[in-house]
């Protein structure tokens, strides 16, 4: 029997009311309600737009196609971009199916995050774009980041699907970079069934992304647009205009009208999420077994990170066993070290120096949830089970 599980369903009968509303109407493709969300979401984060689509994975493959089709210096094929070597697969799919070079650079061993030295090291003349993946919550430190970059020609794209909420000196994360992307995953902040965002200040993106949304056409685009020539009165033959190869990653109304009710409920989340964190730090932060996910600004805490200190001679496994037995799920950190991965032999990348922090912690990492309620009975269980462990060792 699970008794602390890593992650659970945050819907109530508004959501399901919401579903039945949308049903009523006998229209379920792309539509007002998840142009409404889109607002919303917009308004949430600051930002001038977004645009849903049907997951977070998606709107990183959307959003690096649309820095290719930039008039002014787009991103081209063979472009380097520097990826943390830790992140999820959909943050680098998308750009080795873009043909850009991938260059790995090592993580902090206490946030998570990006090496800053590391980082900075890595940052040359080729360098065209940095990806910024805020992990399980956790704000990157966008002040050194920008300083590194001040006057360079570099894009900074941030993949912020784990840390909805999450800010850094009163700025939400997500809206760092010339564009930012969010997931709406059943175990994410918000939960729309499946779902993804991407927000940009940036009217030309915004556009493009409109249109390669959708296959590519001219529908969905204002009649004088920022893309090609002005579109023409004649509905007939403009709904079906081509000008971008697009995909079909269009959200279905549902999720929109989910996605609505979820949105006002967020703050409270998050409030849960960070009194949590703050009971699980006074339990383990000073703990003798475990390092803890240092927080930057404000994080959202998507769960809680723990590396076995190398004073600990044992093997990952057999905590992960022991908890399991005691109906505690865990799993890995992300996906650890994506560099050790088989798929890259079809990549065009480069790791630039050594892995040992994202080695450190693909060997010994690892997480449990995070909830929108109150889970200080569950983390005095892990505790207590955890403590449980080690006494018998």
């Amino acid at each position: 029997m699970i008794k602390y599980e890593l992650a659970s369903s945050s819907w109530d009968t508004k959501e399901l009311d919401a579903i039945q509303n949308v049903l009523s109407q006998n229209r379920t493709t792309m539509g007002e309600f998840v142009e409404k969300y889109e607002h919303e979401f917009a308004n949430f984060t600051g930002s001038k737009h977004c645009v849903m689509v049907n997951s977070g994975s998606s709107a990183n493959l959307l959003a690096t196609a649309a820095l290719f089709y930039k008039k002014e210096s787009p991103l081209k094929q063979g472009d380097e971009v520097i990826v943390p070597a830790v992140s999820w697969p959909t943050t680098y799919f998308p750009l080795y199916q873009y043909g850009l070079k991938l260059k790995f650079v090592d993580i902090d061993l206490y946030t998570l995050n990006y090496d800053i030295e590391q980082l900075e090291k890595s940052i040359n003349d080729k360098t065209r774009m940095i990806v910024i993946v805020n992990l399980l919550g956790n704000p990157n430190k966008f002040d050194d980041i920008f300083k590194m970059i001040k006057d360079k020609n570099i894009l900074v794209f941030e993949d912020n699907c784990e840390s909805l909420g999450a800010s850094f000196q009163e700025k939400q994360c997500g809206t760092w970079g010339i564009m930012g992307t969010y997931s709406s995953f059943f175990s994410h902040h918000i939960s729309t069934m499946e779902g993804g965002m991407i927000v940009t200040d940036d009217e030309e993106l915004y556009q493009i992304l409109l249109c390669m949304r959708a296959h590519g056409w001219t529908r969905n685009l204002p009649k004088n647009n920022l893309i090609t020539s002005p579109k023409s009165d004649n509905y007939f033959e403009e709904s079906w205009r081509f000008i971008l190869p697009g995909y079909n990653l269009r959200p279905i109304e549902m999720m929109g009208a989910i996605g609505s009710e979820q949105l006002k409920k967020l703050p409270d989340f998050l409030f849960h999420r960070r009194k949590n964190a703050q009971y699980f730090r006074e339990k383990f932060e000073n703990s003798s077994f475990f390092y803890m996910q240092k927080e930057i600004g404000i994080s959202s805490w998507f769960g809680f990170s723990l590396i076995l200190k190398s004073t600990i001679n044992i093997e990952r496994i057999e905590l992960v066993n022991f908890l399991l037995k005691n109906g505690i799920e865990a799993r890995p950190i992300v996906a650890g070290n994506f560099t050790k991965n088989e798929v890259l032999k079809y990549f065009n990348y480069e790791v630039f120096g050594n892995m040992k922090n994202a080695e450190n912690i693909d060997k010994n990492g690892f997480f449990v949830g995070n909830h929108h309620y109150d889970i200080s009975e569950k983390i005095n269980y892990f505790h207590d089970v955890c403590t449980l462990f080690f006494e018998g060792k």
